[in-house]
């Protein structure tokens, strides 16, 4: 009788840990997905917006170089794509489609105020308010398959700090330039 009792023990153990390793595997997942963050609409704006974030990085750079014809230049197209980005397919209730609206045009005229600056300093200066408001605009509609950093500088403008968005977690500044590569943290990510 001990033996069919330590059988049936062993057996129920057996049964009870066969059943519960899809239930590990389902959890580990999850785990897994719980970093990456959704993407849901449509791959037309999705397009647009990856050909838009490229534009940025490129503004980014020429401001990294301190190079004010290369920030116009991509500044101009940047307010071109954010001007074209098709909002229209958006499926979100009205009332944030207005605000995703009201956040691209305020990108578009702040870029346009860039474009007529004329010291690097104030060319930045626009670069932060505009770096904000992508950044907000890209974490309320995802940026399929790509991951977003947004670094941090603490001494840009007098030691206030700015904020930019990266493709990588290379050390660039648009606000110092080459000069204060060290003055760089990443302090969010955004995987999509």
């Amino acid at each position: 009788m001990k033996g069919i009792i330590t059988i049936s023990l062993l057996f129920y153990v057996l049964i009870m840990t066969a059943c519960n390793q899809p239930a590990k595997q389902e959890q580990q997942e999850k785990q897994a997905d719980q970093g990456v963050l959704q993407a849901p609409y449509a791959a037309e704006f999705y397009d647009s917006l990856q050909v838009t974030m490229d534009t940025y990085y490129d503004l980014t750079e020429g401001l990294t170089e301190g190079n004010i014809t290369y920030a116009d230049k991509w500044a101009g197209l940047l307010r071109q794509h954010i001007d074209s980005l098709p909002l229209h397919t958006l499926q979100m209730d009205s009332s944030h489609l207005e605000q995703m609206k009201t956040n691209a045009g305020s990108i578009s005229a702040e870029l346009t105020g860039m474009q007529g600056e004329k010291t690097m300093e104030n060319k930045r200066a626009a670069f932060e308010m505009v770096s904000d408001m992508l950044f907000d605009l890209v974490k309320t509609t995802g940026l399929k398959g790509k991951t977003v950093y947004r670094q941090y500088c603490p001494m840009a403008f007098n030691d206030r700090g700015a904020y930019w968005i990266s493709k990588s977690t290379e050390r660039q500044n648009p606000y110092f330039g080459k000069d204060m590569l060290s003055c760089v943290q990443v302090t969010d990510s955004l995987k999509y």
